[in-house]
């Protein structure tokens, strides 16, 4: 006889969502946790950084209201409001979670577990160490930040600390070109922040559709983004409270903040797992099967820590389908087709399919693809100099649309509706034959010839 049925060590999107579905089909549910309940999604991700981007806007919407008859007046921004009103938000989030897994009979356990064997587990908080046992055990522990090992890195941070800054520094650089860095660099850029943006490849977004990557980086420029490509940093020297950083081209440049978005590595370092025979990829993820077992028969993993698109949808889904599997005797996984995804830098982006290079190397000649860039209607009358880029392709033997990508306002809005048409295996002919909302920027998903 086990302490539970089903015992989680992490309480991200993965590992609330299982818990509370495994309790839901009658097991015992246990759950640990050594920080706050919500994950980095919640807490340090996803939600906060939404709420710096939608203030990050304001500044651009000001200036555009000029061009509607809006008379200019005197703004300012407030840090130190914006944060208090983001930690309120958060903790009142991180309450209905908890609420939530309270309201299922999941026990949440404030501390960090450790396998000592497949079916005993080490919890440990600021009192001491217990052990308690679980017949089938889930490790949904998430990924965490990685640096580069280069001189000076311990003077760098992290976007998790970003949401913690108790003032906004006037300088800062950003290392890296994916989703989090051109995010970041988009929000302290619109806050005021002189802002640097420094990418080792060839063009950001590694794995997006090219011309929308080559698109986002024009228009980040012409907001005042210092972006540069080919670029590393080879060494950070602290002077004084700025930092000197000696760039891989030769060039130096001064900034009064480093933060890094190089990657994240899985979070499975020092819980347990080799010493009981779970198998894990070189970089620290966990292999497992279709339904999310590890090599360890009673022992699973979902979300980030088993690598894969690190999206809290996905995490969600896959804690779903393990807990129908194992408790509902329901077999299921996640079909990873089509899975849509935004990026809100600025302009945001919505993206579903594969990208034009992709579709090119699969589909060939037979590949068709429709485009239209285009001026927002908001932006006639403001002045801004922004515009949108919208992308299908299609498999041209069989009409199907096989990717669909825009940059513009309210990309990730319009992709959710666009990413539901190719679930479905909508065609070409099929988005001509839908009537187009006008005016909007949606319709140019059916307008294009």
């Amino acid at each position: 006889m086990y302490d539970y049925d089903f015992f989680v060590i992490g309480a991200g999107s993965g590992g609330v969502r299982a818990s509370r579905m495994a309790a839901t089909y009658g097991a015992k549910v246990g759950l640990a946790e050594d920080y706050r309940v919500g994950g980095t999604c919640v807490i340090r991700g996803c939600v906060p950084k939404k709420l710096f981007v939608y203030a990050s806007e304001y500044a651009a919407h000001f200036k555009d209201s000029a061009g509607f008859g809006w008379s200019e007046a005197e703004h300012s921004f407030d840090w130190k409001i914006l944060k208090a009103n983001k930690d309120t938000e958060i903790d009142r989030l991180e309450g209905l979670y908890g609420k939530n897994l309270d309201n299922h009979n999941v026990e949440v356990i404030k501390a960090r577990g450790k396998m000592l064997d497949k079916h005993t587990i080490e919890l440990t908080d600021a009192s001491g160490s217990r052990t308690i046992t679980a017949d089938k055990i889930l490790i949904a522990t998430g990924a965490w930040p990685s640096f580069p090992d280069i001189p000076g890195i311990e003077h760098a941070i992290s976007s998790n600390e970003v949401f913690e800054f108790e003032q906004l520094p006037k300088k800062i650089t950003v290392v890296g070109g994916g989703y989090i860095a051109v995010e970041m660099a988009g929000i302290f850029n619109g806050l005021g922040v002189e802002t640097s943006l420094l990418y080792r490849g060839e063009e950001i977004l590694r794995g997006f559709d090219l011309e929308i990557r080559a698109k986002l980086r024009e228009e980040m420029i012409k907001k005042g983004i210092d972006v540069r490509i080919h670029t590393n940093v080879d060494e950070i020297i602290p002077s004084g409270d700025e930092y000197l950083l000696k760039l891989s081209d030769g060039n130096e440049t001064v900034t009064d903040c480093v933060m890094y978005a190089t990657g994240r590595q899985a979070n499975t370092s020092g819980i347990g797992l080799e010493e009981i025979g779970v198998e894990l990829k070189d970089n620290g993820e966990i292999i497992v099967d279709k339904y999310y077992k590890s090599s360890v028969d009673n022992i699973f993993a979902v979300g980030d820590v088993i690598g894969g698109m690190q999206l809290t949808p996905i995490a969600i889904k896959e804690g779903a389908a393990l807990t129908a599997t194992q408790f509902n005797d329901t077999p299921t996984f996640v079909n990873y087709d089509h899975i849509p995804t935004a990026i809100f830098s600025q302009p945001p982006i919505g993206t579903v399919g594969l990208s034009e290079e992709d579709a090119r190397e699969k589909y060939g000649d037979d590949l068709q693809v429709f485009r239209s860039e285009y001026k927002s209607m908001k932006f006639t009358l403001a002045g801004r100099d922004e515009r949108s880029l919208i992308k299908l392709l299609v498999d041209g033997k069989t009409d199907k649309v096989i990717g669909a990508h825009m940059i513009g306002p309210d990309s990730a809005e319009i992709i959710q509706g666009i990413a539901i048409a190719l679930k479905v295996g909508a065609t070409k002919a099929q988005f001509d034959d839908t009537v187009a909302v006008h005016p909007s920027s949606a319709e140019e998903f059916v307008l294009m010839k």
